[in-house]
Formats: C-alpha cells, structure tokens, sequence
C-alpha cells in the first residue's frame, strides 16, 4: 500500500469521527450549559440577562453551533446540509426563546427540523424523487429501487422524531427533555441507521456493474 493510499484510507477513517464531532460538540454544550445553569449564573452574572437556566444554554448552544459549522467548513472543507439546516432553526428559534423569554421555541426546534426533513424527503418521493440519493451518493452507491425505500424509511423516522419530541416536551420537565434530545435522541438514530444496513447491502450497486449498464 503506498503512502498516498494510506493517507486516503486514514482520512476516510477519521472523517466521519470529525463529524460526529462537529454535531455532538454544540448539544454536549447545550447539556452541560443547562445541567450547570445556576452555576454559570452566579459565576458569570452577565449570563443572567437571558433569563432561566436553559435559555442560558440555549445561547450557548448557538454560538457552539456557529463554532460547529465553521469548524466543519475548514477542517472538512464542507458544511453538511443537514446539520445546516439544524443550525439554522437553532438560530431562529434559539433568538425566538431567548428574545420573547419562552423556552416553547427551542424545545420545537426539533420538531421543525426532523418535520422539514421528513416533508422534503417524502415529498420528494411523491414527485418520484428519491432525494437521500442526493445527499449519500458520495457514501453509498444504491439501485433506485434502494434509494427509493432508504428514503421513505428515513421520511417516516423523521417523522417519528417529531411527534416523539413533541410527546416529551409537552409532557415532562425541561431538564428531561434536554436529556432525552442528547441522551435519547441520538442512540435512537444510531440504532435506526444500523438497521438501514442490510437493505444498503442488498441494494449497493457494484461500481463495475454501474458503468456497464451506463455503457
């Protein structure tokens, strides 16, 4: 293996680590600001002009966010679209919650996000459009037939994701329900994305197959 290879191969490896780094850094934040509130309150007392514990982690989310997306955009040369898209209603609905002092706009944030997602994505399959193809070609080379069902099912997930975060934070604290967006949440996905691989492994198209049918 030649050292350019190699340098491929531990790029690639470290890649999605950096990600996963760049989405977890801004709600490890946003956990740890409204966990410690109080005591980032009475440390720095400036913190207290934007009201209640979790809306002092909400503008810390936010700036964590903006860091997140800007780190992306030079370590990894890109922006992905969806934490984007997250970062940009984190910014609507963050300055909403913290401008009206109503923690009601952040705690639907993920309700808009995963909603907004999922109208896209089955949306799109209604125009015959299987649009996860879009955004996962460069990781995976699927048959229409497997984009197509990869993308009702993550339509369908997502919409599962908003009606979920709507159950939790109209019914139990603000405190449970930050726990379960960073606790629940993402295990939750972890675990539906490990149950997309043996559909991704029936559907992966052979690279050598692909540009036979193309020839």
């Amino acid at each position: 293996m030649t050292d350019t290879t190699k340098k491929l191969t531990t790029e690639q490896k470290e890649e999605p680590f950096l990600k996963l780094a760049f989405e977890l850094g801004p709600l490890m934040v946003f956990f740890f600001a409204n966990f410690r509130g109080e005591w980032l309150m009475n440390t720095f007392p400036a913190l207290s002009v934007f009201g209640t514990p979790l809306l002092v982690a909400t503008a810390l989310f936010m700036i964590a966010t903006v860091i997140s997306l800007i780190g992306s955009r030079i370590v990894l040369g890109n922006i992905p679209l969806m934490p984007l898209v997250s970062g940009a209603v984190v910014m609507v609905f963050g300055a909403l919650s913290i401008w009206l002092q109503d923690e009601t706009f952040i705690k639907m944030k993920p309700t808009i996000v995963n909603g907004l997602f999922a109208a896209v994505l089955l949306g799109g399959l209604v125009f015959g459009r299987s649009l996860l193809g879009y955004v996962f070609h460069s990781a995976f080379r699927l048959d229409d037939e497997g984009w197509r069902k990869l993308t009702f099912r993550w339509g369908v997930f997502f919409v599962f994701l908003a009606v979920l975060n709507e159950v939790v934070w109209r019914n139990f604290s603000a405190d449970f329900w930050v726990n379960f967006k960073v606790w629940g949440t993402m295990p939750i996905t972890i675990a539906f994305t490990l149950f997309q691989m043996p559909l991704i492994n029936r559907h992966t198209v052979n690279p050598a197959e692909e540009e036979a049918e193309e020839s």
